[in-house]
């Protein structure tokens, strides 16, 4: 068990270490609000993710005609690469 780089010893120590310094009835209420504390973090982080990746999302669409495009030209090329190899062939076939 690692948590935050802390391994299953420390954190043995440092629960032995509150439960001394603030006594086994302050300790429920600590960790409340310990776990009051992580979620509304996690919510906010959860948050600041959701806005980069709107941010992100509307990049993509500000760049998909170019994308678009550049598919398209993609596409005419193979078309003529194609033609090419078919007519290259067709002559390779009519010379035997």
């Amino acid at each position: 068990m690692n948590i935050f780089g802390v391994g299953l010893p420390e954190v043995t120590v440092i629960l032995i270490l509150a439960l001394l310094i603030f006594g086994p009835k302050k300790l429920p209420e600590l960790g409340k609000q310990l776990g009051k504390t992580l979620k509304s973090l996690k919510k906010a982080s959860n948050e600041f993710q959701n806005e980069i990746d709107q941010v992100m999302n509307e990049e993509d669409k500000d760049e998909s005609p170019k994308s678009i495009e550049g598919n398209q030209i993609n596409e005419i090329n193979q078309e003529k690469i194609d033609s090419e190899n078919k007519n290259f062939s067709n002559k390779e076939n009519s010379n035997n």
